[in-house]
């Protein structure tokens, strides 16, 4: 019995298939360009040589099809393993206020998710066209949705509520609600083990960053805050985003440049960040090596990436109270060392020791690390993330009858013998 996972975007599909309860992990891939001509799909096994291949144009539909085929090829696929698939992960990036953990998909659940699209709708329109794919593909066994805000529910609503009009908030929904919430429950779960404390007593500040960037600040185990909010646009700086900024500028450019709400809004989630600094659409992989041999731009974005998540983390120290540790994810290769650096010079008055030595070492391997002194009285994690083992975990747990929700449900990464995922990509 095997489990799929999907996480759909605009214009991409990330999946993964693993064994039942995910304790093994057979295949991952990526299908690329989606909707937009000159698609591409890769597809590593281990074990076989992986396979990249380009089709000229898919919708959602066709990419999941795209997916199953590939998972089924004899040379480059999982052989009889693609038979055994019993379920299907969707990650769901907007659960609102309706949604406090992962559930069963069926046609109320569906309808509830399009409701939510407007609150994202660069994310869950995808979500949906995954969604609906793969359940016209594999109409006979269970999907399940895994929702970014559900581990977020656990803020209080001094938190979570904008200073903005109240009715805002009760008609609309205007409010934080935070994202990449599997991330954060994996990133948590798995300091709490280093630490070897249980999670209810851990208090921690959590930082993702991808082409998304977000902070979390837990105590006892749970959000009580996280930098983005009502949509993946607000908080640190990021690949493409804006993060935090003063809002008056919305109405001072649109006014300037005479454009629309829709046109001010691609600017700010697509032009913005990093790129908008740099004017490279480039990996963060070489950003940050640009940085470091003195490209000034982006020298200049990645103290302005330091800074607000210095910043952020100062916030959340004081919001949690005393913290056990810090943990950074990684996967841009051998640089972000340069970046963690950058971040962390000059809080040692908040007991964050680094050793420099221990930093640089947790290059580009996806491996647990270490990075401040043993006598620090904050720790320093650096942790690949495995969201994908989340939602796994989640699907087994709930097919089984035994899911008490993330706050309660017995993850295998939060005990002590776990081994992380090697990836196969």
């Amino acid at each position: 019995m095997n489990i799929l996972t999907l996480s759909c975007w605009s214009h991409s599909i990330k999946y993964h298939l693993f064994s039942w309860g995910g304790e093994s992990i057979f295949a991952t891939g990526l299908v690329n360009r989606v909707g937009l001509g000159g698609t591409s799909i890769s597809l590593k096994v281990p074990g076989r040589e992986e396979m990249t291949r380009d089709v000229e144009f898919v919708d959602h539909l066709e990419a999941v099809s795209l997916i199953l085929d590939a998972l089924n090829d004899p040379r480059y696929g999982v052989g009889e393993e693609a038979g055994r698939i019993v379920a299907v992960g969707h990650r769901v990036a907007h659960g609102g206020e309706r949604f406090h953990h992962s559930v069963v998909i069926d046609d109320q659940v569906l309808v509830a998710i399009r409701e939510l699209q407007q609150l994202a709708p660069l994310h869950n329109a995808a979500n949906i066209a995954g969604i609906e794919a793969a359940a016209g593909l594999l109409p006979h066994i269970p999907h399940v949705a895994i929702f970014d805000t559900a581990f977020h529910v656990t803020m209080p609503d001094f938190a979570y509520v904008y200073p903005l009009p109240y009715e805002w908030y009760k008609r609309f929904g205007v409010r934080r609600y935070g994202f990449h919430g599997p991330s954060h429950i994996y990133l948590s779960r798995r300091a709490a083990t280093l630490l070897g404390k249980p999670a209810v007593d851990c208090n921690l500040v959590t930082i993702h960053i991808d082409k998304g960037v977000s902070l979390c600040a837990i105590r006892n185990g749970v959000s009580i805050d996280t930098s983005m909010g009502l949509t993946p646009l607000e908080g640190a700086i990021m690949e493409t985003r804006s993060g935090d900024f003063d809002a008056g500028i919305i109405s001072f450019i649109m006014q300037q440049l005479n454009i629309s709400a829709r046109e001010i809004d691609s600017i700010l989630n697509q032009k913005s960040g990093i790129l908008g600094i740099t004017g490279w659409h480039a990996e963060r992989r070489l950003i940050l090596e640009a940085a470091s041999t003195g490209h000034v731009r982006c020298r200049l974005a990645l103290d302005m990436e330091a800074y607000r998540l210095k910043k952020y983390i100062g916030a959340y120290l004081a919001a949690v109270g005393p913290l056990d540790a810090i943990v950074f994810t990684t996967g841009a290769g051998e640089w972000e060392w340069f970046a963690r650096e950058l971040t962390l010079g000059g809080l040692e008055c908040f007991g964050i020791l680094p050793d420099w030595e221990r930093n640089r070492a947790a290059g580009s391997e996806r491996k647990e690390a270490l990075i401040t002194a043993d006598a620090s009285p904050v720790k320093v994690f650096v942790i690949p993330t495995d969201e994908e083992l989340v939602f796994a975990q989640d699907v087994t747990a709930i097919l089984s009858g035994g899911y008490g929700g993330h706050l309660h449900d017995d993850y295998s990464f939060a005990r002590p013998d776990f081994v992380p995922h090697q990836s196969v990509v």
